[in-house]
């Protein structure tokens, strides 16, 4: 086995060698390799008809956008794509300048284009059309507006240079545009690390690392090779193939030099070492002396672990026993594929199946809310948890799946010391029998660690793990501090990215439908209580489901929030406007939803939510 294997870091610190030397030998691929990270890795699932939601809010405008890197709020996906091309490359340009001559009339505003570029004086239309040259349906006019536009540069001699939405999101639209600039006197100056304002956040090397390791994990434990791979992407399996193929470029140097290493060293991986194994079992060289063979956390197995398997079992006379969660898969980053229990009887033969439906960890109350939020994904196995202990008689707030909401993330600290001490007191005045009680802090991520309280009371034994890593551990208490909406938060949105239905055999399309998982397994952890903390104003869309659900009270000083009725991901908050205040989703300007009192208060009048954006 190769020495850098048995420590992650050491794993990725050789994929980044391999990168460097990559990028040090070969211009294209240094170039390739931040043009994928910088421009497209972000919003790699834009639909046409679906568009993202819009993330900032255009005070000047007085309308909602999207904020590219240098700071600019544009009004569409395929613009910020354009806008950060154009940071990145050193070009200047203005946003939707006003036009140099005069149009308006009595049907139309003054003309403003979407880019205008000063220092060659030419003018830019990013055009909102699908690969067929179509607009968005209900988009009337469209196409005649986009002729009276060509009409007046044509008219007043200026000259326009043209994108199309498909172009640029799922073709060759961005270096053609590169190469239209270039014709007309511009200088381009690529330079990948050029910060973004303030707020903006890019993809970093780390992160496609990553990405590249996921997917040689899946590749290598499906046996796939260049043709087949290529294969799957001709078969759709993908919807933005263009993007992929940029991928896959970079992907196969990568995974040449790795192989290239492991043999430089005689050595093998983890994935190829069970692929070899399974070889010899196939073809005979060696056959299996044992007659039951016997997997633990099948959740977890990947094909590569699922082929071996088979193969042991696949003489007369062999039978399995596996033991697995499918509610508990959580580790796809390591090559974990969840069909091989969603579909254990496809790839093993029929047997008999047996439901382990009793917890001996959880009260009831813990196991139902979990089960009800895991089992929202219809690809979960259905099953009915029983717990062996008694549901809490009392409404103890240190009982059950309890929620508290905090103004900000400064207030986690007083919030988590605050349910210490709650739990100190309980076990003084008896409510709690026992001397002693286990908390478990579990962050989404390892930065979750700097939210824990410096000192504990004494009667508190407190622990922090990621959640990940606290799977098959137990405390009587587990308190999860960061339930917040954003890129690093829960769910996260650092999510899979869709190049790895390439190399799985089954993909796993319910929303957040791994993160879902991972919820579930903090809850589970906790034998008495859990408290989840969510900021106010910013709550992750698992405690708005919780609370639409009923699956969670309150246990703060500070009222349970109200789900937005419009898109149901936020709640509502209580904002201020030139009429005074009024009730808005926390999700603004993804969702536009307001009211003038919350639901079930008063009367109240509402605007609609999800209003999309132009392109």
């Amino acid at each position: 086995m190769a020495p850098w294997l048995t420590n992650k870091s050491d794993e990725l610190g050789v994929l980044s060698e391999i990168v460097a030397k990559l990028k040090d030998s070969d211009p294209r691929f240094r170039y390739a390799w931040d043009w994928f990270r910088l421009l497209l890795c972000t919003r790699p699932d834009e639909d046409f008809t679906e568009p993202s939601a819009p993330d900032t809010w255009d005070s000047a405008r007085r309308a909602a956008g999207y904020r590219a890197m240098d700071g600019t709020t544009v009004k569409s996906e395929g613009e910020r794509w354009v806008a950060n091309f154009l940071y990145l490359h050193g070009v200047s340009y203005e946003y939707e300048r006003p036009y140099t001559y005069d149009t308006a009339d009595a049907e139309h505003r003054q003309y403003h284009p979407d880019f205008y570029y000063p220092d060659i004086d030419v003018w830019h239309e990013h055009w909102g059309l699908d690969a067929d040259g179509n607009p968005r349906p209900g988009w009337t006019d469209y196409l005649d507006g986009m002729e009276r536009k060509r009409q007046l540069h044509r008219q007043h001699g200026t000259t326009l240079v043209e994108t199309t939405w498909a172009e640029v999101m799922h073709g060759d639209g961005l270096s053609r545009l590169e190469k239209e600039l270039v014709g007309h006197g511009i200088r381009l100056h690529w330079d990948p690390d050029r910060a973004p304002v303030r707020g903006v956040k890019v993809v970093t090397d780390a992160d496609l690392l990553r990405l590249v390791r996921t997917f040689m994990l899946h590749v290598k434990a499906n046996s796939l090779d260049r043709q087949e791979v290529r294969r799957r992407l001709g078969d759709g399996l993908v919807r933005n193939r263009r993007r992929t193929s940029i991928f896959l470029d970079l992907y196969w140097p990568i995974h040449d030099a790795w192989q290239a290493r492991l043999a430089d060293g005689g050595y093998v991986d983890f994935e190829d070492m069970l692929v070899q194994a399974a070889d010899h079992l196939e073809s005979g060289r060696y056959v299996s002396p044992y007659r039951l063979v016997m997997v633990d956390e099948l959740q977890d197995a990947s094909q590569a672990r699922a082929r071996l398997t088979r193969a042991l079992v696949s003489q007369p006379g062999r039978d399995l026993l596996a033991v697995g969660d499918d509610w508990q898969s959580i580790n796809r980053f390591a090559g974990a594929d969840l069909s091989v229990v969603t579909g254990l009887h496809d790839q093993f033969g029929p047997g008999p199946t047996v439901h382990l439906t009793t917890t001996f960890r959880c009260h009831q109350s813990i196991s139902d809310t979990a089960a009800r939020f895991v089992m929202k994904n219809p690809a979960q196995v259905r099953k009915t948890v029983v717990s062996v202990h008694d549901r809490p008689t009392d409404q103890a707030a240190h009982e059950g799946v309890r929620l508290r909401t905090v103004a900000s993330a400064t207030e986690v600290f007083r919030a988590i010391g605050d349910f210490l001490t709650q739990l100190r007191d309980a076990i003084h005045e008896g409510a709690i029998v026992a001397d002693s009680v286990s908390v478990d802090v579990l962050g989404r991520y390892h930065q979750d660690r700097g939210l824990m309280p410096h000192a504990a009371p004494p009667e508190i034994r407190l622990a922090f793990h990621t959640i990940h890593s606290a799977k098959g551990l137990e405390a009587d208490y587990v308190v999860v501090p960061n339930l917040s909406a954003g890129s690093y938060a829960f769910p996260s949105r650092i999510a899979d990215d869709p190049v790895l239905a390439l190399a799985m055999a089954g993909g796993d399309t319910y929303p957040h439908a791994e993160e879902r998982r991972l919820f579930y397994v903090a809850l589970t952890r906790a034998r008495r209580g859990v408290l989840l903390i969510s900021p106010e104003h910013n709550p992750s869309p698992f405690v708005t489901e919780l609370l639409q659900d009923g699956l969670v009270r309150d246990v703060g000083l500070r009222p349970v929030a109200t789900p937005c009725p419009g898109c149901r991901v936020g709640v509502l908050r209580q904002r201020s406007g030139r009429n005074g205040h009024f009730w808005g989703c926390s999700t603004f300007p993804a969702c536009t939803y307001t009211c003038n009192a919350l639901p079930g208060k008063r009367s109240s009048t509402s605007t609609s939510a999800n209003r999309r954006p132009a392109f």
